[in-house]
């Protein structure tokens, strides 16, 4: 089926389908969906349909299919199902979550600079998710490749759980992870980290979670969607204004949704490393896109994005609140 064809499966006029992760990262979802807070914008007759994910491709598939209409994924997914449909799929309307993404070695690995991780067996939760995108992009920069491009790192895409048994016995050298994932690599497998990916970006911001809408729910819903960024908005502020709170409420979700019980000092040191935030940080989005193509993932020339964001309903509601805008300017300059 073409990518664009979303409208060919309609949904239920008083449904919304959501998708996300039982994930740190994914706060807003998490803790939205537990508390009502979702549910209370929307108002009685409007029924949300939640959807758990593993990962950020099989979301875009789901979208591309009309199952999901609002959904918080990473970067890298959105980017790509965005390029895959002509730009007809999906706008992204928010973000979620900036940071939060760790390069950690085993200590024997004899991983102490980048040109060490040549021959080395390193880690992603996926192909072409957003951290392999980001270790892609990384060994580029490095005058690396990836062996199955006749280089000499040995990139391997794996489930999450897998790579912190894999670290633990010892049969990779490293893996680039998403939270809360980098830090139990360092607390329950002896890791360490070589690279906290903050320290690439400008001003050590970039977006690791966006929200994003099947367009043609967009422009038939739009104040329904409306009403979710007000939520969205209501909950970031909340998780931003009460952290240890937030923290507390997040792990006792994980733990319902998917049985996986983090330690606090997990929950805490996962949390420090990232930022709950409702701005997409569009300059990232287009460094990501940027990597993906070099790496062979969006097709013979540099896509144009200049339509893949669109942030006047999350600034309306941002407005009314007296809050700072998301600058709509860098979203031109794509």
């Amino acid at each position: 089926m073409v990518a664009g064809s979303a409208c060919s499966r309609k949904s239920n006029d008083a449904t919304i389908r959501v998708g996300y992760f039982p994930n740190i990262t994914h706060a807003q979802a998490v803790i939205g969906m537990g508390n009502g807070a979702f549910a209370t914008y929307l108002g009685p007759r409007i029924t949300i349909k939640p959807t758990l994910f593993n990962a950020g491709p099989s979301i875009i598939e789901a979208v591309f299919s009309g199952d999901i209409d609002i959904a918080y994924v990473g970067p890298s997914p959105a980017i790509n199902g965005y390029v895959r449909s002509g730009g007809r799929a999906l706008k992204v309307i928010s973000g979620a979550a900036s940071g939060g993404a760790l390069f950690v070695v085993r200590p024997d690995s004899s991983i102490k600079k980048n040109t060490d991780i040549s021959g080395k067996r390193i880690a992603t939760p996926q192909l072409g998710n957003t951290q392999d995108i980001a270790l892609r992009g990384y060994i580029r920069n490095c005058g690396l490749k990836p062996r199955e491009n006749g280089g000499t790192v040995n990139i391997l895409p794996l489930r999450n759980p897998d790579i912190l048994n894999l670290f633990m016995r010892k049969q990779i050298d490293g893996a680039w992870v998403p939270e809360p994932w980098g830090t139990r690599l360092i607390k329950q497998a002896g890791g360490e980290i070589f690279l906290d990916e903050r320290t690439l970006w400008k001003d050590g911001r970039f977006s690791s979670t966006l929200m994003i809408v099947r367009t043609d729910f967009l422009e038939k819903h739009p104040d329904w969607v409306r009403r979710w960024l007000a939520a969205h908005v209501k909950v970031t502020r909340w998780i931003n204004r009460h952290p240890e709170k937030a923290r507390m409420v997040v792990c006792d979700r994980i733990k319902e949704l998917s049985g996986i019980n983090l330690p606090k000092e997990i929950i805490d040191d996962a949390f420090s490393r990232f930022e709950i935030t409702y701005d997409p940080v569009v300059p990232s989005l287009f460094s990501y896109a940027e990597m993906a193509y070099h790496a062979g993932f969006l097709g013979d020339q540099l896509p144009d994005l200049s339509r893949l964001v669109d942030v006047r309903l999350l600034n309306e509601v941002l407005r009314e609140r007296s809050l700072p805008l998301v600058n709509e300017q860098e979203i031109i300059e794509l």
